[in-house]
């Protein structure tokens, strides 16, 4: 993060007259972490730290896929003023009004990070402010958005030719953590490699996630005790939360997978998870835990953001999706999520939607998405955790194989400069609000 103080409110480029409002919409934990942030830290680089002249406010709307940890995480965030919890949203939305009964200045720009790209739309309209929408795969409502940040060239296929001009091709705001040299992780043959495990922050992963990766560790340790383990714990998760997905009492599904009872142990402010089999796997509460990661030999992930995250880091990984317990996968979006989350007949859903999702073969990590063909391993089904510790070590035993996969993820990771490039569509926005309304 970028300290206030570090801001040169000199290098701002003229915006017209008046203070300005930048108001971010978004919403998910995935979000928050890996759009926002970087947007943020970008947004005051470009338009510098003078809080009276440029105030930049976020607010959330609800999503399945919540941790309720959402506004702690962004108040991490010191490039933020104001933050609204997605509880408020809809009044909001439908009123204008925030719970805390926010004051709106003059000019301004919505900025869409996530949730439903009809909400800048209102919103926009509702105080006369220049919309800014950033979309991965596609783009709506070009009539009434003043400018697209769009991911990819592919987004503007479907533009009608009279809203081309509102389209800028910015690139992947997940590269943005690749802004430190990928050599870092040039080398782990050590003595004591570091394994990294990212099981992920949502129940419906973590419920499956943290049995798996404890009964690989166990089995991992047996086979090679000079392996060491960590757990980067996702910032929307506290320890203690997470360990009770580690202990078979609190969590049932680790029956199907035969994992060893793991407790949290603290020293200081140090915290892991202590195994009855007399393994730790180390527990990291920086966020985000990029140092550390670079640390790691491989890591083991599920499906997600992460996956990108690690890529543009250029950390090998094996990414892993088990299907055990097949209605114990609730982590969709849209008609999808809100079928698997129906009480009493959310889990036969569940049941239907992941198995029709599993039944054809699909790339799911962000690198291989990418690259359109699998760069780093994918393992799906009823995965086995003797069999994945079996796969690790052949891994850790090739050296060449994991040097491999770092070169082709330094290759399709894509430049970092998304974030950039969308604080300076919002510095054009401002400017040409400054000399009359948008011309759409």
């Amino acid at each position: 993060m970028i300290p206030t103080s570090d801001f040169d409110a000199r290098a701002v480029l003229p915006l017209g007259q008046g203070a300005v409002d930048i108001l971010i919409l978004s919403n998910g934990p995935g979000e928050v972490t890996t759009w926002v942030r970087p947007v943020v830290q970008a947004l005051r680089r470009q338009l510098g730290g003078d809080r009276t002249q440029v105030r930049i406010s976020l607010v959330l709307s609800p999503c399945p896929n919540a941790s309720g940890h959402e506004v702690a995480v962004a108040r991490a965030y010191p490039e933020i003023d104001r933050i609204q919890g997605a509880q408020h949203f809809f009044p909001f939305l439908l009123w204008g009004k925030t719970a805390e009964q926010w004051d709106w200045r003059d000019r301004g720009v919505i900025v869409f990070l996530g949730g439903d790209q009809i909400f800048p739309v209102i919103i926009g309209k509702r105080l006369s402010y220049s919309t800014l929408i950033y979309a991965e795969w596609d783009a709506r409502w070009h009539r009434w958005v003043d400018r697209f940040a769009v991911m990819q060239p592919a987004v503007m296929q479907q533009v009608r030719p009279k809203f081309a001009h509102k389209f800028t091709v910015v690139g992947d705001l997940m590269c943005e953590v690749g802004a430190a040299p990928l050599n870092a992780t040039a080398s782990r043959n050590t003595p004591s490699p570091l394994i990294g495990f990212l099981p992920g922050s949502k129940p419906a992963k973590l419920a499956q996630g943290m049995p798996l990766m404890l009964a690989t560790v166990q089995h991992l340790h047996r086979l090679n005790p000079r392996l060491q383990f960590m757990l980067p714990v996702a910032p929307t998760l506290d320890v203690s939360t997470l360990a009770r997905y580690a202990d078979p009492q609190h969590n049932p599904i680790s029956q199907f997978f035969g994992s060893p009872k793991a407790v949290l142990a603290k020293e200081g402010e140090r915290h892991w998870l202590q195994a009855d089999d007399g393994f730790q796997v180390e527990l990291c509460t920086d966020a985000p835990a990029y140092d550390r990661l670079r640390d790691c030999a491989l890591c083991l992930t599920t499906v997600g953001a992460n996956t990108a995250e690690l890529a543009a880091l250029g950390v090998p990984m094996l990414v892993l999706l088990p299907t055990q317990q097949l209605d114990a996968m609730r982590a969709w979006d849209g008609i999808p999520g809100l079928l698997v989350r129906l009480p009493g007949i959310g889990a036969l859903f569940a049941r239907l939607v992941n198995a029709w999702f599993l039944r054809k073969k699909r790339l799911l990590a962000w690198p291989n998405i990418w690259a359109g063909r699998e760069i780093v391993p994918e393992l799906v089904g009823h995965l086995e955790p003797g069999a994945i510790a079996q796969t690790v070590l052949e891994l850790l035993n090739h050296p060449t194989a994991l040097a491999d996969m770092r070169q082709q993820m330094r290759q399709i990771r894509g430049k970092s400069g998304a974030a950039a490039a969308i604080a300076a569509l919002v510095q054009d926005l401002l400017t040409d609000s400054a000399h009359g309304p948008p011309q759409n």
